[in-house]
């Protein structure tokens, strides 16, 4: 008897395609390389229109309970639609770019909705992610170390000394890294056995398959994406992956009606291993350094924020056009200010400068709905794997939202887009039930 062969199962696949892509030609933040990525969701979304139109495929009922967050999405891209049909924009040209790519970040969402429909397919979107930031971080520890600093193709001109992967800024490598070490942290959660080992028969058994199996190389796979995110010297970067890790680690203890003593030794492994080992070999002074003297010395971004703030009081309702912070903001920094800044360094502040009230604030409800999913998953869920990707749904969107106050991570088309897949997966974490189906 031949096997059932689900119809999407090579979208599925150039789904897989596509994450692994779009970080690689500097973070997709060029005007070809986030083309590319507009023309790729596109594709894809067809093709996946095109089964369904056929009767070959059907919606999932996860896409169905997430149909609020898609629902705000939606509105807040019809708004920057609307900014720039009517012109209400300083930059009609940059609103449009912004307005396509909206739709390509919403069609991100709804793809891994509709097609992350299976165990496999979960655990291989995982696994793909540990395996896209485990080589941005070899990548950049190799140029760092070596001495030979490349991007994507092209020498550096900036940046150079730390790790920056195929990206341009170490910022957005951190961020990207911290996305991929969340995730796999939570896949690695889900290996961990939740009840005793009994003899000691079984203690070595499992210490054996812990230090040869997968487990072992996952764990690796992690400890080099720390490495990477050391190297960054990415304060922010560092800061928020083990502020949001001992966050989410504690949440997830005091929601689990079963704490197991394997979650704290892993956490505490990564604590202890990764900062003081790693840290010790890779660099980690240079980031405690930066963080002290962030305080003695004077950033110029500081005072982008403060005046941002003054930008935010003539145009807070409805904002001065999506993807015109750069032509905005000249008019209201002061003669302190002599670099030319194209972003807020502060997501939230450059979301609400340019959509205003009316497009950011579904934004806001869009990732809120999915951090209490996620967390409602964390509680509810008895699955071991579905725990797990709602803890690094929740470390995602935490150390994610401590970033964003100082950088403009998502404005970077990469990271921007895996972090609408990581709202797909607090979903999938929430509402996902197994189907014995084929991948």
């Amino acid at each position: 008897m031949d096997r059932y062969i689900p119809a999407d199962k090579t979208l599925f696949y150039c789904f897989i395609a596509f994450l692994l892509w779009i970080p690689l030609p500097l973070g997709s933040n060029r005007p070809w390389s986030s083309s590319l990525l507009i023309v790729f969701t596109a594709l894809l979304l067809g093709g996946w229109c095109w089964l369904y139109l056929r009767g070959r495929i059907e919606v999932t009922p996860v896409f169905k309970k997430a149909l609020p967050v898609f629902g705000l999405l939606v509105a807040s891209n019809l708004w920057v639609g609307y900014q720039w049909i009517s012109n209400h924009t300083l930059d009609a040209h940059a609103t449009l770019q912004q307005w396509i790519l909206g739709w390509s970040y919403i069609a991100v969402f709804a793809l891994a909705l509709l097609l992350i429909n299976q165990r496999s397919r979960i655990q291989l979107v995982l696994y793909a992610l540990v395996l896209s930031g485990t080589a941005q971080a070899i990548y950049g520890g190799v140029m760092t170390l070596g001495g030979t600093e490349y991007s994507f193709f092209i020498p550096k001109d900036s940046y150079t000394g730390v790790a920056t992967g195929t990206f341009i800024n170490r910022n957005h490598l951190a961020g990207y890294l911290v996305i991929c070490l969340s995730l796999g942290l939570g896949l690695m959660i889900a290996t961990l056995h939740t009840e005793r080992s009994g003899s000691w028969r079984n203690r070595l058994r499992r210490w054996m398959m812990a230090l040869l199996g997968e487990k072992a190389r996952l764990r690796i796979a992690l400890i080099i994406m720390v490495i990477g995110l050391v190297l960054t010297h990415s304060r922010m970067g560092n800061t928020s992956f083990f502020a949001a890790m001992m966050i989410t680690g504690v949440i997830a203890l005091l929601l689990s009606r079963r704490a197991t003593r394997s979650t704290v030794i892993l956490l505490g492994s990564l604590l202890v291993i990764d900062i003081f080992i790693v840290g010790t070999f890779f660099g980690v002074e240079k980031v405690i350094n930066r963080l002290e003297n962030t305080s003695t010395q004077r950033e110029t971004r500081d005072d982008v924020n403060r005046y941002s703030v003054k930008l935010l009081d003539e145009h807070l309702l409805t904002g001065t056009g999506a993807g015109t912070f750069y032509t905005a903001f000249p008019a209201y920094r002061e003669a302190d200010i002599r670099i030319f800044y194209d972003h807020a360094h502060n997501d939230y502040l450059e979301f609400l400068s340019e959509r205003g009230l009316i497009g950011f604030i579904p934004l806001l409800l869009a990732a809120a709905l999915s951090f209490a999913v996620a967390i409602k998953a964390q509680w509810k869920r008895r699955n071991a794997l579905m725990r797990g990707v709602s803890f690094g749904c929740i470390m995602s969107m935490i150390a994610m939202s401590m970033h964003a106050t100082v950088d403009f991570n998502l404005q970077i088309p990469s990271n921007a887009a895996t972090f609408m897949l990581v709202l797909a997966l607090a979903w999938i974490a929430s509402y996902h039930t197994s189907r014995k189906t084929n991948l």
